[in-house]
């Protein structure tokens, strides 16, 4: 276990792991009765494991890993949790040897001062750009972070959108992916490219040189990426992951299309209820922008917002997420 999660309490690594099962089985677009017939489990117990009900086994986190293709990700948070079950052991008992270098750092390690999202859409294609500034509160070095582009078109139709995905993939040329920090260019590298679903690390790099984040340092990164309609539904969920002290929202949309906006907040306990303050909107060359923000977001919490176009007739619905 890196030293970045030792300070996880079991409840703490407990509450990782069901996010992480709940996030993997809503991008591979399943329901949770589908999911339960695939593991070998009774439909409810899925729906007790990500409530918390029920606490992570092994054979669950191997089963659940096998069934959604998670990258090992499902495995690591049960890695998480049974160290965090562990008795502390006294560090002068068993030193901990230094690594010259962590290459990704979650939970306590990075801090998210500020979050925000502006979402252009032209009337055919959706141009996301993300700015986070990031903060290292660990010890060593980070030279990477990771980030996440997942769709679904026909939600609850698994079947349904994988056909689609299969036929319409994602590709890495529409998406036009770039990023920056520092005003230099990073880098990046896939490490998981699918028909609906990207993972991709940003890199502190570049052909000039490296300017990796040091603890205590913060920076600003900012990255693009595009999606056409016929990918991208009517909705842009945002899921707090690391620890976030300001997260904001933007949503430009053509005035001429009459844009009506709403959102809903969701938790590890409880149903979607609401936003508990309505988007604000501006009128801005042409366009409406709706902008919604939040301190101090719980994590693991979600943060949806759906719009549609009263002055254009109501396609099929279709969905999308990208984080």
């Amino acid at each position: 276990m890196d030293a970045r999660d030792d300070a996880l309490t079991v409840e703490q690594a407990a509450e990782a792991f069901a996010a992480e099962v709940a996030y993997w089985r809503e991008v591979r677009g399943l329901a949770k009765r589908e999911l339960a017939r695939r593991m070998g489990f009774d439909p409810s117990y899925v729906s007790h494991v990500e409530s918390g009900r029920h606490k992570p086994t092994e054979d669950f986190a191997r089963r659940a890993e096998e069934a959604l293709n998670a990258g090992k990700a499902i495995w690591k948070r049960w890695l998480d949790y049974e160290a965090a079950k562990a008795p502390a052991v006294p560090v002068a008992a068993v030193p901990t040897p230094r690594r010259a270098e962590q290459p990704y750092a979650t939970g306590s390690a990075i801090v998210v001062e500020h979050d925000a999202a502006r979402l252009d859409y032209d009337g055919h294609l959706y141009r996301l750009t993300m700015r986070r500034l990031l903060r290292n509160t660990g010890s060593e070095p980070i030279t990477r972070y990771l980030i996440r582009i997942s769709v679904d078109r026909y939600p609850g139709e698994p079947e349904r959108s994988n056909a689609h995905y299969r036929e319409h993939p994602l590709t890495w040329d529409e998406l036009s992916l770039t990023a920056t920090c520092r005003g230099e260019e990073m880098r990046w590298q896939a490490k998981h490219d699918r028909d609906a679903f990207k993972e991709v690390w940003l890199l502190f790099e570049n052909e000039q040189g490296r300017f990796p984040l040091y603890p205590g340092e913060s920076v600003w990164i900012e990255y693009a990426y595009s999606v056409g309609e016929e990918k991208w539904g009517r909705w842009f969920q945002r899921a707090v992951r690391l620890p976030t002290e300001h997260l904001a929202v933007e949503l430009a949309f053509p005035a001429e299309l009459d844009p009506a906006v709403w959102g809903t907040e969701t938790s590890m306990t409880a149903e979607a209820a609401p936003l508990r303050t309505a988007p604000v909107q501006r009128e801005e060359n042409g366009m409406r922008v709706f902008s919604w923000s939040t301190s101090t977001p719980a994590l693991h919490a979600r943060y949806r917002l759906e719009w549609r176009f009263r002055a254009r007739p109501e396609r099929e619905a279709n969905q999308g997420e990208f984080r």
